[in-house]
């Protein structure tokens, strides 16, 4: 069949991986020169299938409450004329309701361990490189109440199938040493030590290369004006270079993704929430200092991940429509907690920043499955997890345009 993925990322690049090795003719479509250019591009690095979860919860709405105008806050509202966003954040509210988040959590947790999973065979099958780091993730508390909750909701996800061990403040010290140094002691975390991470944006770029030798057609720099349907069924791809007829289309457009389904009346709750991240490059004198283990800070909803002589900060979530600008208060922000957990990364001088939109729901649970049109799939709102998702999000989705059941239990559409 012929298949038109709309979107480069990294959940559209794995979506025309596993069509294309599904026996699928498949063309690639995407705005930028290459690929990952976007979302993908200097995320927070982590393959977080042991943390797979939503952050809409009850415990997170007092600390948002808490956070309103605060410049600095790690989710951040930013109120604007704009009916989907008021719409999305009363639906976030409601996804808190106790019930909702263990619901959510079951069907991320399963999604999240069949993409590890579909990951590593991926990555024996072709040896891809992208800075791979298989250490775990260590999510550490540097106060004793937060410790105490993080270590309460860990039983509770034991319960649901989420495996994650509770760790002292020696044994953190001992999984990631760089945190010795800390200004403020760490309490205590919980580690998922099947857990990994690696750079998605280099990922991205390498599988699409290796998808173009498997025969996949990279149609780049073309604008994805609309979509063409007939008889109910989608025909075609208007673009700003011409028209592309397939026998079926994905949209992995993440944000953007509903701007190109509106007009066909197709509604989907994806919403951009803007997030940051800081690049430090670490010459010799700067790497013994950073953490070698991917973290993730309690307090400040931060995560880190060391990519090869780079180490990648990121975190904050803020609505705030389609604004890709950087807000260089968030990002010394930022900076400001790296200085407090690894002082001896205070002196560093090169510093990239960055903002991307993660294509988020409410619930945080991607859309992926049929659309009402025929021959229309969707394979986007994957929000914080979208590195964490792109494989089995990407395998199953080949699964269902090929008419089979997918092999892990989720509610595709």
């Amino acid at each position: 069949m012929r298949v038109a993925v709309l979107g480069a990322g990294v959940v559209g690049v794995t979506g025309a991986w596993y069509l294309a090795r599904a026996g699928h003719e498949v063309t690639l479509v995407d705005r930028q020169p290459e690929a990952g250019m976007e979302t993908s591009f200097a995320n927070g690095g982590q393959i977080s299938a042991g943390h797979a979860e939503p952050w809409a919860k009850p415990s997170v709405v007092p600390k948002v409450l808490r956070w309103l105008g605060r410049e600095d806050a790690p989710m951040l509202f930013r109120p604007r004329a704009d009916l989907a966003q008021w719409r999305w954040g009363l639906r976030f509210a409601f996804e808190c309701l106790p019930g909702r988040f263990e619901r959510h959590t079951r069907q991320l947790a399963g999604l999240a361990r069949y993409s590890r999973e579909s990951l590593g065979a991926l990555r024996q099958e072709t040896g891809i490189a992208y800075d791979y780091l298989g250490k775990g993730i260590l999510h550490f508390c540097t106060d004793e109440a937060d410790f105490e909750a993080l270590a309460a909701h860990a039983e509770k996800m034991r319960r649901l199938g989420i495996a994650r061990e509770v760790k002292t403040a020696a044994e953190c010290l001992a999984i990631e040493p760089a945190l010795r140094a800390s200004e403020v002691p760490v309490a205590g975390g919980a580690y998922a030590p099947q857990d990994e991470s690696g750079d998605a944006h280099a990922f991205t770029v390498n599988l699409a290369r290796l998808a173009q030798a498997r025969g996949v057609r990279f149609l780049r720099e073309t604008t994805i004006e609309s979509l063409e349907t007939e008889s109910g069924r989608a025909v075609a791809a208007r673009l700003g270079s011409g028209r592309l007829e397939a026998d079926a289309f994905v949209v992995s457009l993440g944000s953007y993704s509903t701007r190109l389904l509106r007009p066909l009346g197709i509604s989907i709750p994806v919403y951009p929430l803007k997030g940051y991240s800081i690049t430090i490059a670490l010459p010799p004198q700067l790497a013994a200092q950073a953490p070698t283990a991917s973290l993730t800070d309690e307090a400040h909803k931060l995560v880190f991940s060391r990519l090869g002589e780079r180490l990648r900060v990121a975190g904050t979530a803020e609505l705030t429509g389609y604004d890709t600008s950087i807000n260089e208060a968030r990002c010394a922000a930022i900076m400001a907690r790296v200085g407090k957990l690894f002082p001896g990364l205070a002196q560093a001088r090169d510093i990239r920043l960055w903002a991307g939109l993660r294509p988020a729901t409410p619930s945080n649970v991607p859309v992926i499955g049929r659309t009402r049109v025929a021959k229309l799939f969707l394979n986007t709102g994957h929000g914080t997890l979208g590195w964490t998702l792109a494989a089995g999000s990407g395998r199953a989705l080949a699964d269902l345009v090929s008419g089979r059941k997918p092999e892990v239990e989720f509610r595709f559409h």
